[in-house]
């Protein structure tokens, strides 16, 4: 690897990616990611009808053909949509197939008289970027050689910079409440066309290099990575454009030493598509890591809940057994945990373990008893269980016979206000619908 050359293909690979997310944010955020595949390849027959128009690549024709041809392709959906009562899947997939293949078939037709590679199109050609140069004079920087691919790019990520800063407000408002935007008087349909110019415009400076079907993986994938890992927009911008430039950098390295570790020195492959693994992997991730929502702090907060719910659980049996007098020696209630409050075989030894390490409850001469801050907690549970069958069984249809099965789900989300609530709701009732007394509540805690 050389900077001369890698280098080079690494700055495009990570303009380009930025570029792509930037929009894309917007795209994924109002659920409509399939949209940025869609612009992607409707941008076809635009592209090359600029190249029909000018003759040339270094043409503002071709991003002014892209731009209407992704324009139109929103415009199409949007119709198909509401007045021909489609599914706005089924919209997006029938518009920008039929745009797609007009463009294949120009760019086919023409390919022997303006100078454009179908494939590179579509599949991107970034291994050459740095065998097309242009030289730039920076003040700060004097002369730079850099490749021609990025002049385009980063004009259209300066000008997707600009516009989404100054429409920010605007844009996060429509994306989120496109019902309230209209309400305070802004045009959610013009500001949802804005997104679609600047993604039809990303889409064709980034085609050279990337290519059409590339992009909507970076139009895509960072965004909806971005998402797992946080829920303010401005914080997902920001981490869209890192993981899509972390995920051009190791799909390039991937493509350049991946292959050489299984088939030996001097193999190589496909940058783009590496590009496309790496921010696939970077995606499942973010799925199986992401601090709140991934699939394993998910599953964490799930037995968490569990576990804290068959501790409650654990201290409303206790309670029941000893404001009934039954027996509370060790075996009973292991067994009672495990048949009654149906708390897993494996697990009743650990919440009695945790009652004791919490000092909620005490095995004593083989027999389990509740401490005072045990009692205090037991006693609002139950309180709250029997609140809610006497407020069940007067605002609800549930037979009496179920109502245990719906206060005992919601006991465990009954805080000290809500009771008080309850309690006013249903007359400060001291008798619940089976005849049990409704303990008072518990002393606040000092």
């Amino acid at each position: 690897m050389t900077w001369d050359y890698d280098g080079m293909i690494l700055l495009v690979a990570i303009a380009a990616a930025a570029a792509c997310a930037l929009p894309g944010v917007f795209l994924v955020v109002r659920g409509m990611g399939l949209m940025g595949d869609a612009i992607s390849h409707a941008v076809l027959p635009g592209i090359a009808i600029g190249f029909l128009a000018s003759g040339s690549r270094d043409s503002v024709w071709m991003f002014a053909g892209a731009a209407i041809a992704g324009v139109l392709a929103a415009v199409l959906t949007q119709a198909l949509h509401k007045f021909g009562n489609v599914d706005r899947g089924a919209a997006m997939g029938t518009v920008f197939t039929i745009l797609f293949s007009i463009g294949l078939i120009l760019l086919v037709r023409t390919a022997d008289t303006v100078d454009i590679d179908p494939h590179s199109v579509l599949y991107g050609a970034i291994e050459l970027t740095p065998l097309d140069t242009i030289t730039l004079h920076l003040a700060l920087l004097g002369d730079v050689e850099v490749p021609r691919a990025l002049v385009p790019i980063g004009i259209v990520m300066g000008i997707s910079i600009v516009v989404l800063g100054a429409l920010w407000k605007e844009l996060r408002l429509a994306s989120f409440d496109p019902a309230l935007a209209r309400t305070l008087g802004y045009n959610s349909g013009v500001l949802l066309q804005v997104i679609m110019v600047l993604t039809a415009a990303t889409c064709v400076a980034c085609f050279e290099a990337v290519g059409s079907i590339m992009t909507v993986t970076f139009i895509v994938a960072p965004a909806a990575t971005a998402l797992l890992l946080s829920r303010r927009l401005g914080v997902v911008a920001v981490l869209a454009v890192v993981v899509a430039s972390v995920a051009a950098v190791v799909g390039h390295l991937s493509a350049i030493t991946v292959p050489g570790w299984f088939l030996g020195a001097g193999f190589d492959t496909s940058s783009s598509g590496m590009m496309a693994v790496a921010s696939f992997v970077l995606f499942v991730l973010a799925v199986l890591l992401a601090p709140q929502r991934g699939v394993l702090a998910r599953r964490f907060a799930l037995r968490r809940l569990a576990a804290t719910v068959a501790i409650e659980d654990a201290l409303g049996l206790l309670y029941r057994l000893g404001e009934r007098n039954e027996p509370d020696d060790a075996t009973t209630v292991h067994q009672l945990l495990q048949g009654d409050v149906r708390v897993g075989a494996a697990r009743v030894d650990r919440v009695l373990a945790a009652l004791r390490k919490r000092g909620l409850a005490v095995l004593d001469a083989g027999h389990w008893q509740l401490t005072e801050a045990g009692r205090s907690e037991a006693t609002g549970l139950v309180r709250a269980h029997r609140l809610w069958e006497a407020y069940l069984s007067t605002r609800s249809d549930v037979p009496v016979s179920h109502l245990h099965g719906a206060a005992e789900r919601l006991e465990h989300v009954t805080d000290a206000a809500l009771a008080q609530q309850l309690a006013e709701a249903t007359g400060d009732a001291t008798i619940d619908p089976h005849g049990r007394g409704i303990p008072d509540a518990p002393p606040d805690k000092p």
